[in-house]
């Protein structure tokens, strides 16, 4: 028998790094267009 309680942690841990992936990954394109506008505009 597997514990709700386990259940309810791994879900919320998952959760946790697949918005900080998100948040991450949003963060890292934003700033690289900005880099080639930055280059492009010089």
């Amino acid at each position: 028998m597997v514990d709700p309680v386990l259940i309810g942690i791994v879900v919320v841990v998952l959760g946790f790094v697949f918005a900080t992936y998100l948040f991450v990954r949003r963060i890292a394109t934003g700033f690289s267009q900005g880099m080639r506008e930055g280059k492009r505009g010089g």
